[in-house]
């Protein structure tokens, strides 16, 4: 081949070459929860209302009981669900450990980090949360239109706080709290209008992290068919 024309040849490829389209940006890539299917322990039997004081609670006296850095906390969680607020949500959340939700007590249970906290608002990650007692129905969605609007059930009403007792209205199942760890109930009693058959409590897991509480876990109870 002609010397002239061998370079132009590869000048042509240098230039092809330099003409390309730029590397794309590698994808932001949105943190996935960690999944796992919570086993709690249930026996079937009629519940009336009243206290059910934890099985594996710390012997002695309790400090989140007293610790107006709870109650903060609490009015803090509070905030962030009515607001929609992300990041304030990711500060209340253990660093240590992480957040468990739970839609159903015995459901599956999604691990929130702090991080994933952060974005769960506004995120479009959608869960199977397990099958609606009575109806069997699967309840699958993301957190802010699953767990939020439930949360809202209580936190938008007239609510109690009850520490180390897991406060409830009429249930035919037995209740306990499922972790060795300190936890909080919130009690909605619920309506005379519908025989207060409507009562729900969130039970929160706190725990502390270097002098701090934090959350560790939130599950729900209420009247089941």
């Amino acid at each position: 081949m002609n010397t002239k024309l061998l370079c132009a040849f590869f000048l042509g490829l240098l230039l092809l070459a330099g003409c390309g389209s730029p590397a794309a940006q590698a994808p932001l890539v949105t943190p996935t929860p960690t999944l796992f299917i919570a086993t709690p322990t249930v026996l079937p039997s009629l519940q009336t209302p009243g206290a059910v004081t934890p099985g594996a609670a710390p012997s002695g006296s309790s400090t989140i009981c007293t610790d107006p850095q709870v109650a903060a906390l609490i009015d803090s969680f509070k905030r962030a669900v009515l607001n929609n607020d992300g990041p304030l949500l990711s500060s209340l959340v253990s660093p240590s450990r992480g957040m468990d939700v739970a839609r159903f007590r015995d459901g599956t249970v999604i691990t929130y980090t702090p991080q994933h906290a952060k974005f769960l608002f506004e995120t479009t990650f959608a869960v199977d949360w397990g099958t609606a007692p009575g109806s069997g129905a699967t309840q699958r969605g993301p957190f802010h239109e699953v767990i939020v609007p439930e949360l809202i059930k209580v936190f938008s009403q007239t609510y109690t706080l009850h520490c180390n007792e897991l406060m409830h209205g009429g249930a035919s199942y037995e209740l306990g709290w499922p972790y060795q760890g300190e936890y909080y109930s919130v009690y909605f009693p619920g309506t005379q209008a519908n025989g207060n058959m409507d009562w729900y409590t969130w039970a929160m897991g706190i725990e502390y992290v270097n002098g701090k509480p934090y959350i560790y876990a939130l599950m729900p109870f209420f009247w089941e068919p």
